[in-house]
């Protein structure tokens, strides 16, 4: 078996979830610097960094039929140059508008790369290693938000001897990921077609290249008639409806199936993600800190998703699923207490330590003053201050006049990011690719996928809105209790599927 092949390939494919870890958590850094040179609003922020996850949702709808006309390889080329288009659209836009329109170009192509990758990958690889090689993607889009976290970082901590500006970095930093979106698909030039798609084609014989190729003589045989075994038993699906997933005999998967869709988004992950130097500004880190932790939070995603590729055919779905939801909850209730007992307050030398345009303000009012939240002491500098100057300078405000654990909130976001990172991340797509039956999987994954995007979308775009009207502490203590209701509802009702075949699973789940 040539294993190297199928390997190689894998990579090449599952570099579009590189580009969606990377340019997801990307703004991560950028709307420290983007919020207030646009002077943009608390939904304009969240639209900037969730616009993305809206177009993204359209397009998982939409990328399967796509493909099934134009081919998997085809369409994921097709991705690579959106995402590349993206990226230098985003960093060149001279406002708003055009930077929200950029980014959803963007999640396009990441909504269409997020369904079709494992589909290939699934489709090329031989069944002892159709798990693994599926699993780097989830790999790969981990990598993206780690390798984005550390760009970040590194462009912030040299900003001087590049030559940026406050003005210019967050362009930089967008306009990086045009290298690898051209290197995906330089790469995916490269990679055949997949061998089911060209027999649903009627191009037997080209199939049977392919697997020669990347498989090699011995097992193209067996491979070509597994391909159209599966071919002719899912042959139904295309008359498969919606509709069909509300039926009497379905109710079991589909409240798993939803449950696990809106619990992997509403306990928090993207706004974690996405707004991570911004959390851990709030802490009273200081910017460089804030991004400095970011990046360690792209290293704990990586080390704990490797981790669980090498667990989840070991303990199985269900245990990692509870433990992590129930480590979820505990690190998010870690944050709602080091918040809830912060306090702010500034004294003349603290004072100092802020920019000029602060300290000839009215801000020098607030010395001597103690405030118990972080909501009314924010309340008080932009009374003061006024909101735009307040949020060019929020992180330096924060950091001269918090009193708080910050090693706690620390701690809670790493253990946030591991425990999500051993449960509902990669484990609910595992779930949804064994618990449909194979008539319906298609439709079915494209119909939870959308719920996912939709649900993620919404956490995005009010994140901001929450921190500026509920605080901090309310705001992680509301996912830590999304996490637990998560936990209950899938201890009573979520089988365990490691081990049994598909048909084992159907026979399981359908009830007739």
């Amino acid at each position: 078996m040539k294993s190297s092949n199928t390997v190689l390939i894998a990579l090449s494919v599952s570099l579009g979830g590189f580009l969606f870890g990377f340019d997801a958590s990307v703004v991560s850094g950028v709307i420290g610097f983007v919020g207030p040179q646009f002077n943009l609003n608390t939904i304009q922020q969240g639209w900037v960094v969730s616009s993305p996850s809206f177009s993204a949702m359209f397009a998982m709808l939409l990328a399967g039929r796509l493909s099934d006309f134009l081919g998997r390889r085809t369409v994921l080329s097709y991705a690579a140059i959106l995402y590349a288009v993206s990226a230098l659209l985003s960093a060149i836009a001279p406002g708003y508008e055009i930077l929200v329109i950029a980014r959803m170009i963007g999640g396009v192509a990441f909504g269409t790369a997020l369904v079709i990758g494992p589909m290939y990958i699934g489709e090329i690889a031989p069944a002892s290693q159709r798990g693994k090689l599926v699993s780097i993607q989830q790999l790969n889009i981990v990598l993206g938000f780690s390798a984005s976290y550390f760009s970040n970082y590194g462009l912030l901590t040299n900003m001087e001897a590049l030559g940026l500006t406050e003005a210019t970095i967050w362009r930089w930093m967008l306009a990086i990921e045009l290298v690898p979106a051209v290197l995906c698909w330089l790469l995916l030039i490269r990679v055949p077609r997949s061998p089911r798609w060209l027999m649903a084609k009627g191009r037997d014989e080209e199939a049977i290249r392919v697997l020669r190729q990347i498989h090699g003589e011995s097992l193209a045989s067996e491979e070509a008639e597994e391909i159209k075994h599966n071919f002719e038993a899912s042959k139904g699906q295309i008359k498969a409806r919606i509709g069909e997933l509300f039926v009497p005999s379905m109710r079991l998967i589909f409240f798993v199936a939803l449950i696990l869709a809106l619990v992997q988004q509403v306990t928090g992950i993207n706004s974690i993600l996405f707004y991570a130097a911004t959390i851990f500004e709030q802490s009273g880190v200081g910017r460089n800190a804030a991004f400095a932790q970011a990046a360690l939070l792209g290293v704990t995603q990586v080390v704990f998703t490797v981790i669980t590729i090498l667990l989840i055919d070991r303990i199985g779905r269900k245990v990692l699923l509870l433990g992590g939801l129930m480590g979820i909850a505990i690190s998010m209730g870690l944050c709602t207490y080091g918040f809830a007992n912060a306090s702010f307050s500034l004294d003349e030398q603290q004072m100092s330590t802020l920019p000029q345009e602060i300290q000839d303000s009215r801000f020098p009012e607030l010395i001597g003053r103690s405030f118990d939240s972080d909501l009314a002491f924010k309340a008080a500098v932009k009374d003061l201050i006024g909101e735009q100057l307040f949020a060019q300078n929020e992180g330096a405000i924060i950091a001269a006049a918090a009193e708080m654990d910050a090693v706690i909130i620390l701690i809670g976001i790493l253990g946030f990011m591991a425990s999500f990172s051993l449960s509902v991340g990669p484990v609910m797509w595992v779930i949804f690719s064994e618990i449909f039956p194979a008539r319906l999987k298609g439709i079915a994954i494209a119909f939870f996928g959308f719920i996912n995007s939709f649900s993620s979308f919404l956490v995005q775009l009010v994140f901001p809105w929450e921190l500026a009207n509920l605080g901090n502490a309310t705001s992680y203590a509301l996912f830590g209790i999304s996490a637990l209701i998560g936990f209950v509802l899938l201890y009573r009702i979520l089988p365990e599927t490691k081990g049994k075949s598909l048909e084992e699973l159907e026979a399981m789940l359908v009830k007739t």
